[in-house]
């Protein structure tokens, strides 16, 4: 086919859909779930399960203009300091609920910046939280780093404690860029932190970068990404800019006619994309790259790769506790999340209960559609034998929703008794596509570009 213009056609250029990093998606959550039923998730877990675990530190030392996560700036330690209080608190509540015998498969420190504790607070709360759930055989502790917040003696914290995958954001190397984002951090300062993070015997490395910036060319982009493989990271986040000032005010710094257009996006992507590939790098899902080597790669290549919160993973625990203001936990009954302001977080803890306000009982058809969806963002397909096999659907009702989200692609998609399958050429469609599988309300929230 005649890629853009039928792309165009489908709506592609115009769409705004979910990310679907979540079914459903957090806007719409409602206060269905609290404290109260949090707990008794927690002390529903079998004895000596694997869980993942998310901590979360809301604190920067500067608000970049692009970010549109749920952070706060300061510009002392006191802050942080109180909030690693608040943290060992809210440990020692997940400590009187939690049965005996629980590990990690995967512990998890982002934000913000977690990078902002000094090195006696971070052996503090890494000892606290493993004194409480111990790290399992072949867990993963990762910890985002900005190149621009770390020195020897965090890095040393971190090591000993047990980091042993680090991840860097990247955005883009580019100084006009940089300086239209709030986002100043040089190519040198990001290589003697990814060098500083290797000399520790912290060998796995993850970077994120941003296609759909203010400014960026397809010249820019490969002169980033040529900068970034130069790095040998292990796998790479290629995420597209969300241009969301409704929601995130600092993005109204960002001067909107700078932006590129949805098509201009896609070429940026694809430029991207070729760079990566031309270094070997295998293809994870819609915007992840990985070493043939990586733990994505062989979850991708076995059938595994999954998708959370923080993006496609390998993790295979069925459950991750989010701990901190704004976290999101996932169970098999649904989703908890915190109070996403951090003093409402600080009192909830402080009055010796969890700060859960909002939330989603999985109901109907929502662990099936939530499995449908994430096949498709992990794999480009959904297998009929698996789901009929582990969903109540019948295959006539399967053969129906596969023919629905078929015919409104232009029959793009190849559908047989095996499943469906998005092919290679309409891949730029699959969060749209996953979308036909969504029986949520789009218009409860603004999302971002299809593209």
């Amino acid at each position: 086919m005649t890629l853009k213009p039928q792309l165009a056609r489908l709506g592609l250029f115009d769409a705004k859909v979910p990310r679907y990093t979540s079914y459903p998606t957090a806007p719409h959550f409602s206060n269905d779930v609290g404290a109260d039923l949090f707990s008794d998730w927690i002390s529903g877990i079998a004895p000596g399960s694997s869980i993942s675990l998310y901590i979360h530190v809301p604190f920067c030392r500067r608000l970049c203009w692009f970010c549109a996560c749920r952070t706060q700036g300061t510009q002392t330690d006191n802050p942080v300091i109180a909030y690693v209080d608040v943290l060992k608190a809210e440990l020692d509540l997940l400590a009187a609920r939690l049965p005996e015998g629980v590990t990690l498969s995967r512990l998890h420190w982002g934000g913000g910046t977690p990078t902002l504790l000094n090195a006696d607070l971070m052996r503090d709360l890494a000892a606290r939280i493993l004194e409480i759930v111990p790290l399992g055989p072949d867990a993963e502790f990762s910890v985002e780093i900005d190149p621009n917040e770390i020195d020897e003696s965090r890095l040393d914290a971190l090591a000993e404690a047990g980091m042993n995958r680090a991840s860097i954001g990247v955005q883009d190397f580019d100084d006009e860029i940089q300086k239209t984002i709030g986002r100043i951090q040089s190519y040198d300062t990001t290589r003697e932190a990814a060098e500083m993070i290797r000399a520790r015997g912290i060998s796995s490395l993850n970077a994120d970068i941003l296609y759909g910036l203010p400014h960026q060319t397809k010249a820019r982009m490969t002169e980033s990404v040529q900068k970034l493989l130069s790095l040998n990271p292990d796998r790479v986040a290629l995420y597209g800019y969300a241009h969301v000032p409704w929601m995130a005010k600092r993005q109204q710094l960002i001067p909107s006619d700078a932006l590129p257009t949805p098509e201009q996006r896609l070429e940026l992507f694809e430029t991207a994309r070729r760079l990566f590939r031309w270094d070997n790098y295998a293809e994870i899902g819609i915007d992840h790259f990985a070493t043939q080597d990586d733990g994505l790669t062989h979850a991708l290549r076995a059938g595994r790769l999954k998708r959370n919160f923080q993006g496609y993973t390998d993790d295979q625990a069925p459950i991750l506790i989010g701990l901190g203001a704004s976290s999101i936990s996932r169970f098999p009954e649904g989703y908890a999340q915190n109070a996403p302001a951090t003093s409402a977080h600080t009192k909830a803890i402080r009055e010796g209960r969890f700060s859960t306000s909002r939330g989603h009982l999985f109901k109907d058809q929502d662990v099936l559609r939530s499995r449908l969806i994430e096949a498709l963002m992990c794999d480009f397909q959904i297998n009929s034998a698996e789901i009929l096999r582990d969903y109540d659907i019948s295959t006539a009702e399967l053969q129906q929703m596969y023919a629905t989200a078929n015919a409104a692609f232009d029959g793009l998609l190849r559908v047989d008794e095996n499943g469906l399958f998005i092919p290679p050429e309409a891949r730029a469609l699959t969060r749209m596509i996953a979308r036909s599988f969504d029986t949520y309300d789009l218009s409860k929230a603004g999302h971002s570009s299809a593209i």
